[in-house]
């Protein structure tokens, strides 16, 4: 397989493969949504918002967007990343203290936990630093963890509060906030975006930009297949990849050098695509 791919780079002329599922902030497209979807994520930690929550569709770019940000985050601001967190308040709190490259003693209470974990904090600070927590796939926390993590917000020195937290995740995530039992931290989220999924026009200057930064001199997708990936994705980036990457593969194979929609009808057609879930016509 990595030999097939390596023949379809040099097939269409690029450096790299294009359309990779693995999030890759060089690849990062700024549509209009996911520059105020980041807009959000930087305002959040510039004013020190104690929460912010940013929510999209599976695939959206939301962990992209993540990845861009932790490489642009400044020596001031110590982050902790934690994903798919889940479980008890307890163990809440040992992710929370290994996503901060601290020691969790075996066997330890809650008790002593949150006492490590306040004087981690309160270490920071006196040197100058501040502490973030972001939560990846946040859509797993349970109302419990949710309203710890807004307890944890409350720890604070000399009248500053020692931590923010931003919240990645799915649509329910905004829900799961949204409950009446966590009206306190709904009122604590200062900064707050969803990012959409792309729309027709967006997803052609999408497929071209990627092949773009892969190497590709000319315009390999025509217009009616960027049309039809659209159709068949709804505009969610993952599914773009998927389709994209299977269509240029089914042109290699063909000889050609260019993706028609006839080559993205045949990848459908042939079911090996199955985010989309519609049938070819």
């Amino acid at each position: 397989m990595n030999q097939a791919i390596s023949i379809y780079l040099n097939h269409f002329g690029l450096s790299e493969r294009p359309f990779s599922l693995v999030p890759d902030p060089d690849f990062i497209y700024w549509s209009p949504a996911h520059e105020r979807a980041y807009a959000m994520f930087e305002f959040g930690l510039v004013t020190r918002a104690p929460i912010t929550l940013i929510t999209g569709e599976v695939g959206a770019g939301k962990t992209t967007l993540l990845h861009h940000l932790l490489k642009s985050i400044d020596d001031e601001l110590v982050v902790g990343l934690i994903s798919n967190a889940h479980g008890t308040r307890d163990e809440l709190l040992r992710w929370v203290l290994q996503s901060l490259d601290q020691p969790v003693p075996p066997g330890a209470d809650y008790v002593t936990l949150f006492g490590q974990f306040e004087e981690f904090l309160i270490a920071t600070y006196a040197k100058g630093h501040r502490v973030a927590l972001i939560f990846d796939e946040a859509q797993n926390l349970n109302r419990e963890s949710l309203e710890e993590l807004r307890m944890f917000t409350n720890i604070n020195a000399n009248k500053d509060e020692l931590l923010q937290l931003v919240l990645v995740g799915q649509p329910e995530l905004r829900e799961n906030v949204r409950h009446p039992n966590l009206t306190q931290f709904a009122q604590r989220v200062a900064s707050s975006f969803h990012l959409p999924t792309l729309d027709a026009e967006t997803v052609a200057e999408y497929i071209h930009h990627r092949l773009k930064v892969a190497g590709a001199k000319d315009e390999i997708f025509s217009p009616g297949a960027c049309k039809r990936i659209y159709t068949e994705t709804r505009g969610v980036p993952r599914l773009i990849n998927q389709l994209c990457d299977f269509s240029l593969l089914y042109a290699y194979t063909d000889d050609k050098h260019k993706v028609n929609e006839t080559i993205v009808k045949q990848v459908l057609n042939d079911g090996v695509f199955f985010g989309g879930g519609v049938s070819a016509s």
